[in-house]
């Protein structure tokens, strides 16, 4: 089984799989305490999501994958976070690794998934480590943080690092064997937790150069002879997923912030049933109206993008730069609506057994993340719109000129 062409599989409808995505929230919402409480996801909700197909949907057809649009990913995590953060987390990171597989010789896919294509991969993207350039490739050294679902990871890691070559300082990603690293159980913090986000220790790994990647790289040289799918810049289609999971988790924050004050009594005999107080509606109204923004925002530009990776042509720098910039606010605007509401739970929403306040744990620790970092794009973006010349390096993997 170690060369697989376009294996048969029953590739369900978007439609089909964001159905499923739905079904599992009751469950998740059942098993989030518990997920929280262990750091990690369990390894029946995994399963679960296996059987869902959703590690499938950016998996090369080559090798089992549906091959789908990334908005069939990010409908599925806009679902799956409305009932558990963490476990939401888990598919992003896990669901995503397939398609950067897919963007690097093939002989990584066989090897990876020449005798089981439902493994999975985890990653740390930030350069914490050393990497240093040998003959055939790279040697690895150090420590990489927060590698989210790394003990579900039986495939291994992606790991970032920064080397130079030509003169040039480039950030490229390393497929690393689980035989690898070791995982060190270091992730105790405010939200997230179940996420098993934990450190990976590697010492002396050679990592050969087929298995290496410059992970910003975008165009002709990097993307012109791989499928439509694979057309889509890598740190496009990883930051809207980001987005995506964000967004389902302020959903699930709306979901909970409803059903408690349906049934509530205002304190305030004038008003009565809280249903009736203008501000808790005036709240909850604003709020749901910003995270539908967000997520129509995220799915309008994945649908734009994909349009032309699904004609086989790259997508153009203007067109990247305004997406990649305009859904990094993602986190900032979720983060505020959920606040927005979870203030009006008043002594409510603060105790450790009400879901709110985990969900806006979650939210806070999200909206936190690199690829949500709203201050230092919209400089970018708005000097881009300005006529100015792109920072070097930049993450769109434009070269100097281009504006």
């Amino acid at each position: 089984m170690s060369k697989m062409e376009n294996i048969a599989v029953d590739i369900p409808t978007e439609e089909e799989i964001v159905r499923r995505a739905q079904a599992l929230i009751p469950l998740l919402r059942e098993r989030a305490e518990a997920c929280e409480r262990n750091r990690m996801v369990s390894k029946e909700t995994i399963q679960a999501f296996h059987e869902a197909g959703f590690f499938r949907i950016l998996q090369p057809k080559r090798w089992g994958g549906y091959e789908m649009s990334p908005n069939v990913l990010n409908r599925v995590l806009m679902e799956l976070a409305r009932g558990c953060p963490s476990s939401a987390w888990n598919v992003m990171v896990l669901g995503v690794h397939p398609f950067e597989v897919g963007l690097l010789p093939t002989q990584v896919g066989d090897e990876l998934w020449g005798a089981d294509n439902g493994k999975l991969v985890s990653s740390s993207y930030a350069p914490f480590g050393t990497v240093k350039a040998v003959e055939g490739g790279y040697v690895l050294n150090g420590e990489w943080l927060t590698s989210s679902g790394c003990d579900h990871a039986a495939g291994g890691a992606f790991v970032g690092g920064r080397v130079e070559e030509g003169g040039e300082l480039v950030f490229r990603s390393f497929w690393i064997q689980r035989s690898d690293f070791e995982i060190v159980d270091d992730w105790f913090v405010v939200g997230l937790a179940g996420t098993g986000s934990k450190k990976l220790i590697v010492k002396e790994v050679f990592v050969p150069a087929y298995r290496s990647h410059a992970i910003g790289a975008y165009g002709e040289e990097s993307h012109g002879g791989v499928e439509n799918l694979y057309k889509m810049p890598f740190f496009y289609v990883f930051y809207a997923a980001v987005s995506s999971v964000i967004i389902g988790m302020a959903r699930g924050m709306v979901d909970l912030y409803v059903e408690h004050m349906v049934p509530r009594q205002n304190i305030n005999q004038a008003v009565g049933a809280a249903v009736n107080d203008p501000f808790i509606k005036g709240r909850l109204g604003e709020a749901y109206a910003k995270i539908v923004g967000a997520a129509s925002r995220v799915l309008s530009n994945t649908d734009e993008a994909w349009a032309y990776a699904s004609r086989g042509e790259l997508v153009p720098l203007d067109i990247r730069v305004r997406h990649f910039a305009t859904n990094q606010f993602t986190g900032g605007e979720c983060f505020e609506a959920a606040h927005m509401i979870f203030k009006k739970t008043s002594t409510r929403g603060i105790w450790m057994n009400c879901p709110m306040q985990r969900q806006m744990r979650d939210i806070l620790v999200g909206a936190n993340h690199i690829t949500q970092n709203q201050d230092n794009i919209g400089d970018l973006l708005g000097g881009h719109l300005l006529g100015n010349p792109l920072p070097q390096p930049n993450p769109f993997g434009a070269k100097p000129g281009q504006v």
